[in-house]
């Protein structure tokens, strides 16, 4: 759960900057589907959390 809200935060300031600057490429417009998942909560949603917590896990073991 803590990682889910603070993906979406992280994720929200992403978009907001990427709004600011006009940019929008490959990588700003995955973060902003990834935002959209996790703030809609749709069907995908679980999947997309898993598969993040699954990645964050990783990244910490290391």
């Amino acid at each position: 759960m803590a990682v889910s809200i603070s993906a979406v935060v992280l994720l929200g300031i992403v978009v907001f900057v990427l709004i600011r600057g006009g940019t929008v490429r490959l990588g700003p417009a995955l973060a902003c589907a990834a935002f959209g998942f996790f703030l809609a909560s749709t069907g995908a949603a679980p999947v997309i959390t898993s598969a993040i917590s699954s990645v964050t896990s990783w990244v910490a073991s290391i």
